[in-house]
């Protein structure tokens, strides 16, 4: 499975943006994608997660804000971001889960301004 990420920016506080992660390979497999972010100097940590069912699942930081969805003929995840803030400034990653192994796309560097 490969991961293309795509989507990020510089966006003023209050601003939106929508990630997308296009995954190809053997997509089939894939049960769970989710998005995960890393800010300078700390860890790397879970944003929000959907299952093939569409269940999801949220940081507490992004309720409310943040909406993940899922297009399966596409085969691609969203992540759309509004009411940003600049403690949402970080490195955002994609990554897809199948019932053996893990995958992570490459990173898309969102920035929030003041």
């Amino acid at each position: 499975v490969q991961l293309q990420a795509s989507g990020g920016g510089l966006v003023q506080a209050g601003g939106s943006l929508r990630l997308s992660c296009a995954a190809s390979g053997s997509i089939s497999s894939i049960n769970v994608m989710g998005w995960y972010r890393q800010a300078r100097g700390k860890q790397r940590e879970l944003v929000a997660d959907i299952t093939v069912g569409g269940n999801t699942d949220y940081a507490g930081s992004v309720k409310g804000r943040f909406t993940i969805s899922r297009d399966n003929a596409k085969n691609t995840a969203y992540l759309q971001m509004n009411s940003l803030k600049p403690e949402d400034t970080a490195v955002y990653y994609c990554r897809a889960i199948t019932l053996i192994a893990d995958y992570w796309g490459q990173g898309t560097q969102v920035t929030v301004s003041s």
